[in-house]
């Protein structure tokens, strides 16, 4: 038997093994990224998601003010049911030029920033290879590591590797401003349903009340809501959406009712 056989042996076993261990710790990692919201489109949708609930609640806090303020001063439902409308209405279109404001100046920035880093790839490449690799040697990477992550994420694509490196922007993450305005508008707008209800459609004599009740639960469940898809403390942020709804509707209500006391309406 040749003497470098169990050496040869050994060594192919220990080769099988880690051949085995990276396997199992591969399967481990591919059942982590299915099982973990570690994607940018989770990350989105909870944004999204989110943006929706706070939309939702400033329709509530937003209309229940205004009707709870109408209703202190008068009883009759015509002119309760005109400012709520005008409220919906106005404030969806509100909250829609808004976002759509913002989201216009914020692509257009995203846009502006891509279009350099695109200039500065043609006309520059190896100084931009080069600032690459610094930015992944400054986290931590050995400049050969470093080196070697830059020129291999530049030969997949280069543009996004530098737009997620030094701008933390993905060329595909871009909102639409439109579609923003339109999530906005609905979410104003289902949010502001509540409040419309709840004061039209119960005898004039539990209205006011009802629509406190109502729309103050309401509040605490999109605060609560709200705070849980941010991470936070759902108790303290309900607790402040109800405080600032009631607030407003005690405050609304009282200027209400004494103009109609006043008889200034």
């Amino acid at each position: 038997m040749n003497a470098d056989e169990p050496a040869d042996a050994e060594k192919a076993a220990a080769q099988e093994t880690a051949a085995r261990e990276t396997a199992a710790a591969g399967q481990e990692l591919s059942s982590h990224r299915e099982t973990e919201p570690h994607s940018n489109d989770i990350a989105h949708r909870l944004n999204w998601l989110r943006a929706g609930v706070l939309g939702a609640n400033d329709g509530i806090v937003s209309v229940a003010a205004i009707v709870v303020g109408v209703a202190g001063a008068t009883s009759e439902a015509g002119p309760i049911l005109a400012a709520g409308a005008a409220g919906v209405v106005g404030g969806a279109v509100s909250m829609a030029l808004g976002e759509y404001v913002s989201v216009s100046s914020q692509r257009d920035s995203q846009r502006t920033l891509i279009e350099k880093e695109r200039r500065e790839l043609a006309e520059e490449p190896e100084a931009e290879l080069a600032e690459l690799a610094a930015i992944y040697e400054a986290k931590g990477l050995t400049p050969e590591t470093a080196a070697t992550v830059a020129r291999e994420l530049t030969d997949h694509d280069v543009l996004a590797a530098h737009l997620s490196a030094e701008l933390n922007i993905d060329e595909a993450d871009i909102v639409s401003p439109w579609h923003a305005a339109f999530a906005s508008a609905v979410a104003f707008t289902i949010g502001a349903i509540l409040p419309m209800l709840a004061i039209l459609l119960p005898p004039p004599g539990i209205r006011v009340p009802l629509t406190f009740t109502s729309v103050l639960v309401a509040l605490a469940l999109t605060g609560a809501l709200g705070a849980w898809i941010g991470g936070g403390s759902r108790s303290k942020a309900a607790v402040r959406v109800v405080v600032g709804g009631a607030l407003a509707l005690a405050a609304t209500f009282a200027i209400g009712n004494l103009l109609g006391a006043s008889g200034v309406v």
